[in-house]
């Protein structure tokens, strides 16, 4: 069976990178591919068993509304596809083509960057709208990326894939997140002076969320509601799963009950893994 991974996203979001580690792992890589040369190269490249190639919006025409109909032409018993779609916050996409000083592709004297961000955005959306997985990339590292690229794309037995991630609210919300809960009703170990700067992985954090009866409901209501939908999105083919865990900065609650709940689970599959979104930033 031949993996075909398809990887798109807004300009400066990270395709680049993540194609990179897709070549440097053994794919055959093909950058910005135009979308209706697509079923083409999967069938004139019969023993080549993992290809990726990257789509980006400079297609002709109306080429990219015929993404989901070309998807369709592929024999599941053949070829298994994976849309993974790239995207960061509009603020970090500017910061980033004003670091780099780069042009976007799409932008001219009538359409400035943020308007070329929009018009982009649109045009991926028949991309978008069937990514199997959605990395979001605003707070993420170049070594991250790779490392995320690493173990939830270029997954070679096709595993269900579980990603669980704590974050702060007042950061924002991961756009990558297929299952979001919130925490910031939960008694909060940062009025606790002697608790204040420690985090969730603490033993005397772990200690007092463990007496709060709130922290213990939540967590049971959590891991109930996982125990029973997961297989459910599994069985209907869902090969990655992101399930994200918020509090006020990201470093108590919902770290400790991340990583209780990766603790549980990393025993029922074999590919899951735990992202701190906020403690990444100071380790």
């Amino acid at each position: 069976m031949i993996t075909l991974v398809v990887i798109s996203g807004r300009s400066g979001s990270g395709k680049s990178t993540a194609l990179h580690v897709l070549e440097d792992m053994g794919f055959y890589c093909i950058d910005n591919l135009p979308i209706t040369l697509l079923k083409p190269l999967v069938d004139h490249l019969p023993l080549q068993p993992r290809v990726a190639v990257s789509v980006d919006a400079r297609n002709i025409g109306d080429d990219l509304l015929k993404f989901p109909e070309i998807l369709e032409t592929f024999n599941p018993s053949d070829i298994q596809v994976k849309v993974v779609f790239l995207d960061s916050s509009s603020n970090a996409l500017v910061k980033r083509f004003s670091e780099t000083r780069r042009k976007h592709p799409l932008s001219d004297e009538d359409r400035d960057l943020q308007e070329a961000l929009d018009f982009e955005s649109t045009l991926l959306e028949p991309i978008s709208d069937l990514a199997d997985l959605a990395i979001d990339t605003t707070l993420l590292s170049m070594h991250e990326l790779r490392d995320l690229v690493k173990s939830r794309v270029a997954i070679v037995n096709h595993e269900f894939a579980l990603l669980f991630q704590s974050f702060a609210y007042k950061t924002g919300v991961p756009i990558d997140a297929d299952l979001l809960f919130d925490a910031r009703c939960l008694t909060n170990p940062h009025w606790k002076p002697n608790l204040r700067n420690l985090t969730g992985r603490d033993t005397a954090v772990q200690a007092f969320l463990q007496k709060q009866p709130e922290v213990v409901s939540m967590y049971n209501d959590i891991l109930s509601y996982l125990e029973s939908w997961l297989p459910k999105f599994e069985a209907n083919n869902r090969s990655y799963m992101t399930v994200a865990i918020g509090c006020t900065g990201g470093q108590h609650r919902s770290v400790y009950i991340v990583d209780k709940l990766y603790d549980h689970f990393k025993n029922t599959w074999k590919n899951v893994q735990v992202r701190h979104r906020e403690l990444s930033k100071t380790e």
